[in-house]
C-alpha cells in the first residue's frame, strides 16, 4: 500500500517537475569569491553607477559595505554615494515606486537578497542575456527572462546583442579543422560595447559577486567560524576518545 501511494506522489510530481526544468533554461555556471576584494570593489561601482537609478540596496548600509571591502570613507562619499545620503544611511534611492511602475509596468524591485533568490548563476546568465528585439517597447529581451521590462542599462558596456546569445558550454568545433565555431554568450553584436566579450563577462562577475556579498555579507565570517567549529569538534573527539580509553582501560 505504502509503494503504491509513493508511486502515485512521484507521478504527480513529475509534470511539476518538467515545468520547473523548462522554465530554467540554460544557466552559465560562476563561483563567487568573497575574498576577491578587488572585484567586489568593481562590482560595487559597477551597481552605484548602472543599477543603483533604479533599484536599491535598502537592507544594507554604505558604512558596513566599505568597511567589508575595505573601501576608504572619503573614497566611498565621493565615488559612491549619489543620493546626498550620510556613510551610515541604508542604501536607498529617490524612486518612487508609483513612477517605477509608469515607466517600466512594474516597479523596480531592492536587489539586496536577489542573488539569494534567484541564485548567482541566474544573474551572472540573465545580465549577459540580453539582444536586440524590435517587438518589445525597450527594444531588447533577455533570453534568461523572456519579455522583460528592464532595459539594457549596460549597453555602453557590452554593446547590444544581435540575435540569443547561447550557453557558453555549447561550444563546437569544426570536426575537420578543428576551428571553433561558436564559443557560446553573444556571438554577434548589433552595437558595439566599450569591452571586449571576456572584460564583459568579467565585469558582469564581480557585479554577481558584489550582489552575492549584499545578500549575506557575513558569509565570509560563517564559513570561516564554520571551519574552526569543525577544527574544535576533531580535536575534542580525539581528546573524547583517549578520555574514554582511560576511563574504561580497568574494566575491559
Amino acid at each position: 500500500m505504502m509503494k503504491k501511494l509513493f508511486l502515485s506522489l512521484v507521478v504527480s510530481l513529475m509534470p511539476l517537475a518538467v515545468f520547473a526544468a523548462s522554465e530554467e533554461g540554460f544557466l552559465d555556471h560562476i563561483e563567487t569569491d568573497m575574498s576577491n576584494k578587488p572585484s567586489l570593489q568593481h562590482g560595487s561601482q559597477l551597481f552605484m553607477n548602472y543599477c543603483m537609478g533604479c533599484h536599491s540596496l535598502e537592507h544594507g548600509r554604505y558604512n558596513r559595505v566599505a568597511q567589508d571591502l575595505d573601501i576608504p570613507e572619503d573614497i566611498m562619499m565621493e565615488n559612491l554615494v549619489f543620493t546626498g545620503d550620510s556613510f551610515g544611511s541604508l542604501m536607498e534611492n529617490a524612486m518612487h515606486e508609483d513612477d517605477g511602475k509608469n515607466w517600466f509596468g512594474t516597479a523596480p524591485p531592492d536587489l539586496t537578497l536577489v542573488a539569494r533568490v534567484r541564485g548567482e548563476d541566474w544573474l551572472y546568465t540573465y545580465l549577459r542575456g540580453f539582444y536586440k528585439d524590435d517587438s518589445r517597447p525597450m527594444g531588447v529581451n533577455n533570453v534568461r527572462f523572456p519579455n522583460v521590462g528592464m532595459p539594457h542599462v549596460l549597453v555602453e558596456l557590452q554593446g547590444l546583442c544581435a540575435e540569443e546569445p547561447h550557453p557558453v558550454s555549447d561550444k563546437k568545433f569544426d570536426p575537420l579543422t578543428g576551428q571553433v565555431l561558436t564559443e557560446g554568450g553573444c556571438e554577434h553584436l548589433e552595437v558595439e560595447g566599450a569591452l571586449s566579450k571576456s572584460e564583459y563577462d568579467e565585469a558582469i562577475y564581480d557585479l554577481v559577486n558584489f550582489l552575492d556579498y549584499m545578500g549575506e555579507p557575513f558569509k565570509a565570517d560563517r564559513e570561516r567560524i564554520g571551519w574552526m567549529v569543525f577544527a574544535f569538534l576533531a580535536v575534542f573527539l580525539v581528546i573524547g576518545q583517549l578520555l574514554y580509553r582511560e576511563l574504561w582501560k580497568d574494566i575491559h
